[in-house]
């Protein structure tokens, strides 16, 4: 496939492979230094923590690149914005040096209750106004872009007016913020709903993508349950490629989140990427070779 690739408007620096910082790997990381690009920390598991999960977040941010990753952002609750939270996970961004923080396009709970799930959105005119807004409140407070990620989803509304893509895109350019692609989410909503998987990839605003997740799924026949379970199957990396064409490559996190296996084989399947950012960043150089 040929495409005009895109490089990411906001002048993020590209990581290479990352994986995400779990307790399970704690002690390999601090011993042996393993020679892995970037981590990527889940906000919550450290605002307001000490002691020794502090104490490793520090030892790692000397030595890597980290990345925050949220799942309490809650940008399409009809709460309020919970600024003494905001206030918290800027200061990790500070601390850590944080090239971006990223959360889901997605509510967490309603009535100052947290239901800990990342629950879909209606795709109509007046949600996407009122995230928007939202949006632009939280970067404005944080004195940066955040940048969003598109959930699995396993129901959806009769009141959308658009599709999850169409929403998705112009978020991103009504709030003037950064994209965090999830190809395997991308994967399992389009087996849950139906709709094409590569029309959702190739209308995403690449140059607004400043990351991607791959993660392995759990298969119920019916249905697909993004359990960062296990390894990416097949069609998840050919969307994967489909998008780097795209994008001409940007930083990437493989995510394992049950039965987390050895470091050694965490990092080896995510390094299985290696291969096509290579090759989209190759590509990237050429094209731009070619115009100046």
């Amino acid at each position: 496939m040929k495409a005009k690739q895109t490089r990411n408007r906001f002048g993020f620096p590209d990581l290479g492979i990352g994986v995400g910082l779990r307790t399970a790997h704690y002690g390999h990381v601090l011993e042996h230094k393993p020679p892995v690009d970037w981590f990527e920390i889940i906000s919550e598991n450290f605002i307001g923590t000490h002691g020794r999960p502090g104490w490793v977040l520090e030892q790692v941010a000397e030595r890597y690149p980290v990345v925050l990753h949220g799942v309490s952002l809650s940008i399409g609750s009809t709460d309020p914005l919970d600024f003494d939270y905001l206030e918290q996970l800027k200061q990790l961004a500070l601390r850590v040096r944080a090239p971006w923080v990223s959360d889901h396009l997605c509510w967490t709970g309603v009535a100052g209750r947290n239901l800990h799930d990342l629950l879909p959105l209606p795709y109509t005119e007046e949600c996407l106004r009122h995230v928007v807004r939202r949006v632009r409140a939280v970067q404005d407070f944080l004195e940066r872009p955040i940048a969003l990620e598109n959930p699995s989803t396993y129901v959806e509304f009769q009141s959308s007016s658009m599709s999850e893509w169409e929403f998705l895109a112009r978020v991103a350019e009504e709030a003037d913020c950064a994209l965090l692609l999830d190809v395997n989410n991308v994967y399992v909503s389009s087996f849950n709903h139906g709709f094409d998987a590569g029309a959702y990839i190739d209308a995403i605003p690449h140059g607004r993508v400043v990351q991607y997740h791959l993660a392995g799924h759990t298969n119920h026949g019916t249905h697909i349950i993004d359990s960062h379970n296990g390894r990416v199957i097949d069609e998840v990396w050919r969307l994967y490629e489909r998008s780097l064409a795209l994008s001409g490559g940007r930083s990437t996190l493989l995510e394992w989140d049950e039965d987390i296996p050895s470091f050694e084989e965490l990092h080896a399947e995510a390094l299985r990427a290696r291969a096509w950012l290579e090759r989209a960043r190759g590509k990237g150089r050429r094209v731009h070779a070619g115009r100046s």
